[in-house]
């Protein structure tokens, strides 16, 4: 999926299904996830598998969660974007989303997108 495709998104109602509920620990690296993260099933990402998402705006882990795409996150460095989803009445700004990723995105050049945004997005500061 291109970044024009990904960036379609924006606004979009999405079911998340989580492979890494808030509180898990990263099978590789050991870092806990303090926020639920997970996939949308049979959506393809720039890496060929399936879409990422973070789902932010939620006081506990789910196992699948139906949410609004709020922002995407550009990845300068990796093919693998990843969409911000919150429950409908929540809109965090561009720092509550930079900070509630920074725990992963802090190892790869990203940025916010979210609408209205011009297209290269706001960088992301841990």
């Amino acid at each position: 999926m291109g970044r024009i495709q990904v960036l379609d998104w924006l606004g979009l109602r999405v079911l998340v299904i989580m492979d890494r509920p808030m509180g898990s620990l990263h099978p590789v690296y050991g870092f806990t996830y303090p926020v639920n993260y997970g996939h949308l099933l049979d959506e393809l990402a720039g890496d060929g598998e399936e879409q990422d998402a973070y789902v932010l705006g939620l006081s506990g882990p789910m196992l699948a969660y139906e949410g609004v795409v709020r922002a995407v996150i550009l990845r300068a460095d990796d093919l693998e974007d990843k969409l911000v989803v919150t429950p409908e009445d929540y809109w965090p700004t561009r720092e509550e989303i930079s900070q509630a990723v920074a725990f992963q995105e802090q190892y790869f050049v990203s940025s916010v997108f979210m609408p209205g945004d011009p297209p290269e997005g706001g960088p992301i500061k841990p």
